[in-house]
């Protein structure tokens, strides 16, 4: 799955599959608002003041956060500048954001911040994207009073099933996990949520599975995210196009295979990914 982010720490600028453009920062802040109840069921962060979030992108999630927690002020960490100029842009525009957040340009494996400077962590579609995402949980542990509560969202992308049978679609996304783990990163770190974070000293670990498993039961939720995943999809073909992962026959084939997916009344569209929570 797309991050709502650039990565905070990725190994170089252009390690992210989905680009920069404008387009594709408009479809992180639609992500997050399709994806909101589930990312943000019931966090633990009332009483929380001063929250950080770990590659923050174009504010996507951090509208959420301060949406749904009035009391909380969140420092956005993030390694684009280009990413940094957006989130600004946007939550200028955010009636509730005003006075209660910060834009921090750093790389996450090495925070800018004194020790316990925060009492809470959230990360969203960030480790998926990052050589060495136990270096990252552990600088974040560093900067968490003891006790803080940590959400992290990740990816499982070997859970990902489309029926009617759709053998393009499966290659490209083949593809798509095999160049993202060419860039350093791992579309599969949402199963290793429960190891990496006891591996860097968080304690009260817990891991919890969040499937999409849409049919006909669900008509209207499942076109809706069916749109959207044809959206996440197709916004990593000019990367993967340019590295000759796939072949455009193979982009065209998927976007027909999509369609004939959307429109069929029969259709399975089923997802999983891992929410993660800690005690630092």
């Amino acid at each position: 799955m797309a991050r709502q982010k650039t990565s905070a720490a990725a190994p170089r600028e252009g390690g992210y599959l989905h680009g920069y453009s404008s387009a594709e920062r408009a479809r992180l802040r639609r992500q997050a608002l399709v994806l909101e109840p589930m990312v943000h069921d019931h966090l633990p962060f009332h009483r929380r003041r001063r929250c950080i979030e770990i590659g923050s992108g174009v504010g996507a999630q951090t509208e959420i956060l301060l949406r749904h927690f009035p009391g909380l002020h969140v420092t956005c960490v993030e390694r684009s500048p280009t990413q940094i100029g957006e989130a600004r842009k946007f939550l200028r525009t955010v009636p509730w954001a005003k006075g209660r957040y910060e834009l921090a340009e750093a790389d996450a494996t090495r925070l800018p911040f004194e020790r316990e400077r925060f009492d809470a962590g959230f990360l969203c579609w960030i480790l998926e994207h990052v050589a060495d995402p136990a270096r990252i949980l552990s600088e974040l542990r560093r900067v968490l009073v003891a006790g803080s509560p940590v959400v992290i969202n990740e990816v499982l992308n070997a859970t990902f099933f489309i029926d009617p049978y759709s053998p393009k679609t499966l290659q490209y996304w083949m593809a798509f996990n095999d160049h993202q783990l060419e860039l350093g990163g791992d579309p599969f770190v949402g199963a290793k949520l429960g190891n990496l974070l006891q591996q860097v000293g968080y304690h009260d670990v817990q891991t919890f599975v969040k499937t999409f498993h849409l049919d006909n039961r669900s008509p209207g939720e499942r076109a809706e995210f069916l749109s959207y995943w044809t959206e996440l999809l197709l916004s990593g073909a000019p990367q993967l196009l340019a590295a000759k992962k796939v072949s455009p026959d193979v982009v065209e084939g998927m976007k027909a295979e999509l369609d004939r997916v959307a429109r069929d009344a029969n259709s399975v569209f089923f997802y999983s990914f891992i929410q993660a929570r800690a005690r630092a």
